[in-house]
């Protein structure tokens, strides 16, 4: 299949997803096209032989793959003044978040593979999480999208009706782990660690413990397990942190965050 890929969006993610593809080889840089009414926010992209322009259709024309990286407001126009050009032969993946793969194929009015994507902010440093959900798509469609976004982080194929819980584990979830670690570090602080030093162990420690689960394959337990010691320093303060609801304060905000999307 031809890595050819357009990227309608030359926003902070659109961009960061050809960034990624430029650093990965996952196509070369003639084969990547970034659309943009501005062009100017994306002159670092031209000085790299990347393909900018203001016309969407053009930019699709020879595209095997299209990103669709705009804002919500935005699918229904942007979409209606490219879909007499799209066609069968091309896949569209969209990575804008509350538009479900009914939308757009409503607004496009034909049968074309379809992919809904929701990566992470991680993306611009190619170690996203990203979960995507596909529709009129065979299996080397499906293999060419998740392909693409295997160079950008990692990647699991869900039920769309799973999109809205995708976004909040995978996407808010950055913002989680990162309220983590600010009071690891605010912990690190008061026992006696500088603010440089102790974002430094915090970062890396929480780094460290994700790569043992993934490679690993293990489930958390079996990693506390490891460090927890009869009497030791680590399970009173794993006790005393579940005496104060640290997971069940989790857990409800995680909740929380799915039931502003479902219900508004």
């Amino acid at each position: 299949m031809s890595r050819k890929v357009t990227i309608i969006g030359g926003g902070n993610l659109g961009s960061a997803i050809a960034e990624g593809l430029l650093k990965s080889n996952f196509c070369a840089p003639g084969d990547i096209t970034v659309t943009k009414r501005n062009l100017s926010t994306l002159s670092y992209l031209k000085e790299k032989s990347v393909n900018i322009t203001a016309d969407n259709n053009a930019a699709i024309k020879d595209a095997s793959l299209i990103i669709l990286a705009i804002k919500p407001f935005q699918v229904s126009e942007v979409l209606n003044g490219f879909k007499d050009s799209i066609t069968d032969k091309q896949i569209l993946v969209s990575v804008v978040t509350g538009v479900s793969i009914h939308d757009i194929e409503n607004i496009l009015g034909k049968q074309i593979a379809v992919c809904r994507a929701m990566p992470n902010t991680a993306i611009a440093i190619q170690e996203s999480m990203t979960c995507l959900g596909f529709s009129n798509a065979g299996a080397e469609e499906i293999e060419y999208v998740s392909s693409l976004f295997s160079v950008l982080g990692k990647v699991t194929v869900i039920d769309e009706k799973l999109m809205d819980a995708a976004t909040v584990l995978g996407a808010c979830g950055t913002a989680y782990a990162m309220r983590y670690i600010r009071a690891n570090i605010q912990g690190g602080i008061e026992i006696g660690f500088d603010a440089k030093t102790a974002n430094l162990i915090a970062a890396q420690t929480v780094k460290g413990a994700a790569e043992l689960l993934l490679q690993n394959g293990t489930h958390p337990e079996q990693e506390i397990d490891k460090v927890t010691t009869p009497k030791g320093c680590t399970i009173a303060g794993l006790n005393e942190m579940e005496h104060q609801g640290f997971s069940s304060s989790l857990i409800k905000g995680i909740a929380t965050s799915y039931n502003k999307i479902v219900k508004g």
